[in-house]
């Protein structure tokens, strides 16, 4: 242990000044790692991960490894929830008119098409509504209050947002509209005087997991439902790929009751998907693949998101809710189309935005991009945010003009709390909302130079130097002999990953390139090398390191370096190989 801390000191002097910082995570308790290697027959490095993640013991690994669905919380411990699922049955008894009211987002969507579906073989009377990105924006509108009082509708089931809507409930209300709010987002200081208000993040709320998605409450809705009702929570369970879709693009974290929701849902998702999923699965090119959390991540949610941004989310609800392989595939394929459409708006508005940035001195020299260009595509405006924390690590916030108004995107980088540097704005703001990492933002034409000159002013007293470095949290040290095939299959049940229970990242110090490393991609960016550590000369391990073609002249000289990576799985003419999946590289100074 002494050896191991002070490589750990030691590493730390070593990449102090280097452009990215390497992290070595806290390592757990190496006697409580010990006893859990004997107990589960594993690595102790294995069982150090597991400790990290607050897996102690043997039945608690048996949790982690095998989620079960009797481990799903009782949704009654949620509060309100009694008094959502009586208005809910009191509707149906008297065969009102209920209208599911969801964001455009794929959280939202997907959230629509589970409660609609479900409630459709109950009423008759059931519907549902996403309001217009541009006429409307997000979250609960006055239009569709005005749509639900136009059509007769009496109670609203709102998912995936509504907490924070207090005046519009105050509307509904004045017109004879009930409102069930499921939402997941924080709530401001006043809950709306809806019938029912279900949020895990109420301060009144003791529900034992706080951070399902909008859609994942919705599924505890129904959860409710089938319970108090005596309905078979099998019937319930095939929803579950909609609301594994949700956790991987809300990016909630993947612990707790989200595991097992995400485990059951990918389990769907790979045997028997919905065939609106089915369709978005094969254009992806996903047909033939086992389905993984990054894989809805970058390929299927961002198509379900492209009805929202270029057209209107009631497209991808209607994919969602599709009940033949025709019209799903019909829909499917024009929803690949606006995806394509977004790429190519999305690359042209990233390339104006970056541009923007590189030729103002003032602009680099900030701590916060706030840029606006009413000519912008609102529907890309938070991708574009995106790619400038990617390019310049700093909060980023993309303004276009909609309805009279400026509105737009921000993204921010770890360890700053984008949404308490926006309400700290709000007296300059007409809405905003969101949480630490993502928000969205109206203001008027006339605020916009007093809000950015304000929302900078916050970020340079509340962010440090440090924070404005990249980082790579890396888990522990691992010699590449460890990296057996019984180490990589017991490595792949750490699975689903995602927030909470990312990819492990390993570091492996002093290893060079056999001479078979080469350059790959289209523009040679991508580095493929096969390395070898000092002590295992004779066994090289496949490694792709993306965009860091900079350090191939040093590698191919076969020259040392310390790299950090995950451990993936490769596929190669149908063999599957292990390969390191390359973060980054530390060239290591070639003594002569």
């Amino acid at each position: 242990m002494k050896d191991f801390i002070e490589k750990i000191i030691n590493f730390v002097n070593y990449t102090s000044s280097l452009e990215k910082k390497w992290i070595i995570k806290e390592q757990g308790d190496p006697i409580t790692a010990r006893h859990l290697a004997v107990e589960l027959g594993v690595d102790q490095t294995l069982a150090n991960l597991l400790v990290q993640r607050n897996v102690r013991s043997f039945d608690e690994a048996k949790r982690f490894f095998r989620p079960v669905l009797e481990n799903l919380h009782d949704p009654f411990l949620m509060t309100d929830m009694d008094k959502a699922l009586d208005r809910i049955q009191r509707a149906v008894d008297r065969q009102e008119k209920i209208m599911i009211y969801g964001d455009y987002d794929v959280d939202g969507t997907t959230a629509v098409a589970l409660v609609y579906s479900f409630l459709k073989k109950l009423s008759p009377h059931v519907s549902y509504y996403i309001p217009d990105r541009y006429n409307e924006g997000y979250g609960v509108s006055y239009a569709g209050i005005d749509y639900a009082k136009q059509h007769g509708i009496s109670l609203v089931i709102a998912l995936d947002c509504g907490i924070k809507a207090n005046e519009k409930i105050d509307y509904a209300n004045d017109r004879s509209i009930d409102f069930i709010i499921c939402d997941h987002h924080l709530p401001g200081e006043a809950l709306p005087k809806a019938v029912a208000v279900l949020d895990p993040k109420r301060a009144d709320c003791y529900y034992p997991f706080d951070d399902l998605s909008g859609c994942g409450v919705g599924f505890k809705l129904m959860q409710g439902y089938c319970l108090k009702h005596g309905l078979p929570l099998e019937d319930l369970y095939p929803f579950l790929d909609l609301v594994v879709v949700s956790i991987a693009a809300d990016l909630v974290s993947i612990t707790g009751e989200n595991r097992v929701l995400a485990h059951y849902g990918l389990e769907q998702l790979n045997k028997a998907p919905r065939r609106g999923l089915q369709s978005i699965i094969r254009l992806s090119g996903l047909e033939n693949h086992h389905i993984a959390i990054d894989d809805i991540v970058f390929k299927i949610a961002p198509r379900i998101n492209a009805a929202g941004r270029m057209e209107s989310g009631k497209s991808a609800v209607n994919l969602l809710i599709a009940e033949n392989e025709e019209t799903a595939t019909k829909i499917g394929i024009t929803i690949n189309t606006h995806n394509n459409e977004r790429k190519n708006v999305d690359r042209e508005i990233t390339q104006e935005a970056l541009s923007m940035v590189a030729s103002d001195d003032m602009l680099k020299a900030k701590k916060s991009i706030v840029l606006y260009n009413p000519n912008w595509h609102k529907g890309v405006v938070g991708i574009v945010a995106s790619r400038l924390v990617e390019t310049y690590f700093r909060p980023s916030i993309v303004l276009t003009q909609s309805n009279g108004f400026i509105t737009g995107s921000a993204r921010s980088i770890p360890g700053f709390d984008l949404y308490e540097a926006i309400e700290s704005c709000s007296g300059l703001l007409e809405t905003f909302g969101g949480h630490m990492y993502a928000a969205g933002l109206t203001l008027r034409d006339e605020n916009f130079e007093l809000f950015s000159n304000r929302f900078e002013a916050y970020v340079v007293e509340h962010i440090s130097d440090e924070i404005l470095i990249p980082q790579i949290d890396i888990d522990t040290f691992l010699d590449f002999k460890q990296i057996t095939p019984k180490f990589f299959r017991i490595l792949k049940q750490f699975q689903p990953l995602g927030p909470g229970n990312m990819s492990p990242v390993f570091m492996t110090e002093n290893v060079y390139d056999n001479g078979n490393g080469r350059l790959v991609g289209s523009d040679g960016g991508h580095v493929k090398l096969e390395l070898i550590q000092e002590d295992e000369p004779y066994r090289p391990i496949s490694a792709i390191a993306f965009n860091q073609a900079e350090h191939f002249s040093h590698m191919q000289g076969g020259n040392p370096a310390d790299v950090c990576y995950s451990v993936s799985e490769n596929y190669y003419r149908g063999i599957a190989n292990i390969q390191l999946r390359i973060k980054d590289i530390k060239p290591r100074e070639v003594i002569v």
